[in-house]
């Protein structure tokens, strides 16, 4: 092995073990790790912009902004309301709406996005009822990876592997993943109503008060809203259409954004750009850069190889390894660093004899955002949650969230093993 790459390899070791301790910030980290890849001579730094993503930089970019507008004329708060309401305020069929809402939300908007503006509405009916919000939250978490999974832009995972892959558009995330998407949260919703029925039980009375309250004072600015569900609309269709209309989804969510901008006006501008995650996009940047030296080594070529060489390069044997060691090393690790390791990898594969990278690519989708729900630091839509409810008083352990995300994620990719044999493999 080369000098470089056993420089690269330990740079990216260091790093990876630093995000997973999360003794600092893992920002700082990637960032530090893509420093010294150049630092180090192991890529030049055009090398290294060339391995920056911005096609999935743009794409969270567009997204965030159209979200946090969005988000401040109510209409996340009123849906979760009306929908408690509608569920007549019996705790379990708030319980399954509340999940419902989570799942389709994170398909659409994201799940990080999803978490954060359904957590704070379930904190006030769960207080509205007396209730422990736990059980809530765990569902919502687990509901969040699922229905993240289901569409290009639900997952960062997705979002990468879409923006790799050029074949693998909107609509194919769709008709290929949102399936197996649906069939899980089928599963799981009767599991978590026998799970926390007991957990969650309340008195007519407060069922009643929740009845009382008024879902449309939640709406705060209805003009804005109609704006927003106009471009939104737009921006969804844009994203079915992109391939037809020969653009990027970056393209699509972009426009959308600045569109969104331009019918605001300047009084908008300022808070658009404040709800951008900037900390989530530098890390993104930093990871581009750290994995772009292990590609540039050498190295992920020579994993490929031994991957090939394990599975013997039959396409069954090596989607189940790919499905697998995804799930299972993202429910520790945070998914996006090993996705960005994993990308490079596949296509690597299709240069060594494995010509139907199909199966390969969607494993690794559902390998990668399902595994998340395995453990509470698996994806950062848990960690969000997790710290969401710790400022409020509840918070949620390791081991509590253990004892009921890890049986769940290894049913889930159980019932994702079958469906990736039966479609892409018999």
């Amino acid at each position: 092995m080369e000098h470089q790459a056993i420089w690269a390899i330990c740079i990216f070791l260091v790093i990876y073990g630093l995000i997973i301790s999360e003794k600092i910030h893992r920002t700082v980290l990637a960032m530090a790790g893509g420093v010294l890849m150049v630092v180090f001579g192991i890529v030049s730094q055009e090398t290294a912009i060339h391995h920056i993503d911005f096609n999935t930089l743009g794409l969270l970019v567009g997204m965030m902004i159209i979200v946090g507008i969005t988000a401040k004329t109510g209409l996340f708060k009123y849906i979760a309301l009306k929908a408690a309401k509608l569920a007549q305020g019996k705790p379990t069929r708030i319980l399954i709406a509340l999940t419902v809402i989570t799942a389709f939300g994170s398909a659409f908007l994201d799940n990080v996005t999803t978490v954060l503006l359904m957590v704070p509405v379930t904190f006030s009916i769960t207080r509205a009822l007396r209730v422990t919000p736990i059980p809530f939250l765990i569902a919502q978490i687990i509901a969040s990876n699922v229905g993240g999974t289901a569409t290009l832009i639900g997952d960062p995972p997705n979002i990468m592997i879409g923006s790799a892959v050029q074949e693998l558009t909107f609509m194919a995330f769709i008709s290929n993943l949102t399936p197996i998407a649906v069939i899980i949260m089928a599963v799981y919703l009767p599991i978590f109503l026998a799970m926390f029925r007991k957990q969650i039980q309340s008195t007519p009375e407060l069922q009643a008060r929740m009845m009382d309250m008024d879902e449309r004072a939640e709406i705060t600015d209805s003009k804005l809203l109609k704006k927003c569900l106009i471009v939104l609309g737009l921006t969804i269709a844009g994203f079915f259409l992109h391939q037809s209309l020969h653009l990027e989804s970056a393209t699509v969510a972009l426009a959308g954004a600045f569109l969104l901008l331009l019918l605001t006006g300047e009084s908008m501008l300022e808070d658009a750009f404040h709800s951008i995650e900037w900390l989530t996009l530098f890390f993104f940047i930093g990871l581009f850069v750290l994995v772009s030296g292990l590609v540039e080594t050498g190295v992920i070529a020579m994993l490929a190889e031994k991957a090939i060489e394990l599975t013997g390069g039959n396409v069954a044997a090596t989607s189940m390894l790919i499905l697998w060691l995804s799930a299972i090393a993202s429910a520790f690790l945070d998914n996006i660093p090993f996705v960005a390791t994993m990308i490079p990898m596949i296509q690597e594969m299709g240069t060594m004899g494995v010509t139907n990278l199909e199966p390969l690519w969607w494993s690794l989708a559902l390998g990668a955002c399902l595994g998340g729900n395995g453990t509470l630091i698996g994806a950062s839509a848990n960690l969000i949650v997790a710290g969401l409810a710790g400022k409020e008083g509840h918070p949620i352990s390791f081991t509590t969230y253990l004892k009921y995300g890890f049986p769940l994620m290894l049913l889930s990719i159980a019932l994702s093993s079958v469906y990736i044999y039966i479609r892409y493999l018999l």
